[in-house]
């Protein structure tokens, strides 16, 4: 089950685009949208793969994207990494962005942290930065939905004890 899709129409991406603090140019087109959807699944690998695995992956997404990391200051972001042109198609941009993450997550052995959402009908992964590692779920909702499902499991068995 999860959350809905908000990614399904040229406007939501403008506002997911926008509200992400992404930079470089957005055409507006549908295949835009449609090349970001098709990247879903492939990024969504990097969530169920080992780090041998993985790193064949990562890999891939920056030489494909003939990725070049250099260091620029724009907006309110200070020095960070950029790997592709401002002018390169969206969804090349986030498959680098998200490659240059995993090489991050990978150098500090910290695959650990990718999970999926716990919630009974929930396939959203998210990355747990919580101190103590706990982190169970994608989101409020879902860690509230199997609360109030687990409340309402303990007062059923109250009720009828057989």
């Amino acid at each position: 089950m999860g959350p809905p899709d908000t990614l399904t129409t040229d406007e939501q991406l403008e506002t997911f685009v926008r509200d992400q603090g992404w930079s470089g140019e957005l055409t507006g087109e549908r295949v835009e949208l449609d090349e970001v959807r098709a990247l879903r699944p492939q990024l969504a690998r990097l969530w169920e793969l080992d780090e041998d695995a993985l790193v064949p992956l990562v890999n891939g997404l920056l030489t494909d994207a003939r990725a070049l990391p250099q260091l620029v200051d724009h907006d309110d972001w200070g020095w960070h990494l950029h790997a592709v042109p401002d002018d390169a198609p969206l969804a090349t941009r986030m498959a680098v962005e998200a490659a240059m993450a995993m090489v991050d997550v990978v150098r500090a052995g910290e695959l650990g942290r990718l999970r999926t959402c716990e919630a009974e009908g929930c396939e959203a992964v998210h990355v747990d930065l919580s101190r103590n590692r706990s982190r169970r779920f994608c989101s409020t909702a879902c860690g509230n939905r199997m609360a109030a499902a687990a409340y309402r499991e303990r007062q059923a068995r109250q009720e009828d004890p057989a």
